[in-house]
């Protein structure tokens, strides 16, 4: 039997979907567009394993949609523009027979590939579903973002697991003669590391190889798959636990934790400049001021990490990540932005106070735009108290100076100069 176990048992309706009962349950985001076929372009992002395929073809087959698919690792232009060709004329442009069509890791198509994806969903020739394992704010392109919504599908529960499991000994036209005792199912589940298709696979390559009656026990599945490593899947679910115990480590200044998280992902081949693009972000996030080198740093590791690649690159960022642990740590300049951000978006666009304004014509200084403006270098120190926000928000203090040694130098800096106008 050629065809794999999880190909055999694949869901073909709705109910039989296991898990993402946020998207697809009784009240879920997709299930009254799928009844009613009425399909806007979309992005389905979550660890592999874990049914976007089957989703996007059961879309497909529910609103009665033609259906075309690409796989993003082996696909270019040309194909794409020869499917979007094929679509054209296999559906009623802008009607709710739209044909889908699917692009599995989108992820991996480069920006002229998703180029080449806009003029037909914006024209609506086609409807895209894309696929993703990566975050898509940072793998699509924005144009295309803007133009499809974004559903998450969550990682397989142990339940959900052992249904399907329970779903092969009972539906597949080969397992389901034998005579199968489900006993134990951790060693399975754990293999798995929540991905449906390898515990699937495991689950037949066991069930082959044995006598009937076959019990399944952890000792006979660690047994037969040979080895238990500590596995790192770097498009799995442990992708985003393993980058989040590093980042964890660091912001702890644990540089021991931070150094074996590393080893990790370097290990299980993870990529580097996804590595230093999570350092650069943390440099600012959680060292920020306190230690505005640590970005400087982070921000050359990033660069070099490009340039260097393997086997080099895990020195480099094993410096960052060390110099980072040990560095003193200051959120205040990421508080300070999302409270700002806050605010803005409970009193909207505010009038810039006209001695803030610009005035490049005759008319604009008739207005006052710009009076009344003073020039900082004119003043002793470089210093003018003046007022720098909007009429409403006077006196707020976004930015709050965390507790060390070098902010607090700021601290004193901003004391002295508004020591009348904001509490530092």
């Amino acid at each position: 039997m050629n065809e794999p176990l999880a190909e055999r048992i694949r869901p073909k309706t709705l109910e039989d979907y296991i898990s993402q009962q946020h998207l697809v349950g009784k009240n879920g985001a997709l299930t009254n567009h799928i009844k009613q076929g009425i399909i806007p372009s979309l992005i389905l992002w979550g660890p592999p394993g874990i049914g976007k395929t089957t989703l996007a073809n059961i879309i497909a087959q529910e609103s009665g949609r033609p259906f075309y698919t690409l796989s993003a690792i082996n696909s270019g232009v040309k194909d794409v523009r020869e499917v979007i060709d094929k679509a054209k004329t296999s559906g009623g442009l802008f009607t709710s027979k739209n044909p889908i069509l699917f692009i599995d890791e989108i992820h991996r198509f480069s920006k002229s590939q998703q180029d080449s994806l806009l003029g037909a969903v914006e024209k609506g020739w086609v409807t895209l579903i894309g696929a993703t394992t990566e975050n898509p704010s940072f793998e699509v392109i924005p144009a295309l973002l803007s133009r499809c919504q974004v559903y998450i599908l969550n990682a397989f529960d142990k339940k959900d697991l052992i249904d399907l499991l329970h779903r092969a000994i009972e539906k597949d036209s080969y397992i389901s003669k034998k005579e199968i005792i489900l006993k134990q199912t951790d060693a399975l589940i754990q293999l798995s590391g929540g991905d449906a298709r390898k515990l699937l696979n495991i689950f037949e390559l066991i069930v082959s190889s044995e006598e009937e009656p076959i019990e399944i026990t952890n000792d006979l599945v660690l047994k037969k798959v040979q080895k238990n490593t500590v596995r790192y899947d770097k498009t799995g679910e442990q992708h985003y636990d393993i980058i989040s115990a590093f980042i964890k480590s660091i912001r702890g200044s644990d540089p021991n934790g931070a150094v074996y998280w590393l080893a990790r992902m370097i290990e299980g081949g993870e990529d580097v400049k996804f590595i230093a693009r999570r350092l650069l972000i943390l440099a600012s996030e959680d060292i920020g001021n306190a230690n505005p080198t640590a970005l400087i740093l982070a921000n050359n590791t990033f660069q070099a990490v490009a340039v260097i690649g393997n086997p080099e690159s895990r020195i480099i960022l094993s410096q960052c990540a060390i110099y980072l642990a040990n560095s003193a740590k200051s959120n205040a300049s990421y508080l300070a932005i999302d409270a700002a951000l806050r605010n803005v978006r409970q009193t909207g666009d505010l009038s810039v106070p006209l001695h803030l304004r610009n005035a490049p014509t005759k008319l604009m200084k008739d207005l006052n735009y710009g009076a009344d403006y003073k020039y900082a270098h004119n003043y002793e120190n470089n210093f003018a108290s003046q007022e720098f926000l909007p009429k409403e928000l006077e006196g707020t203090k976004f930015y709050d100076p965390g507790n060390n040694s070098r902010e607090n130098s700021f601290r004193d800096f901003l004391k002295n100069r508004w020591k009348d106008k904001y509490n530092y």
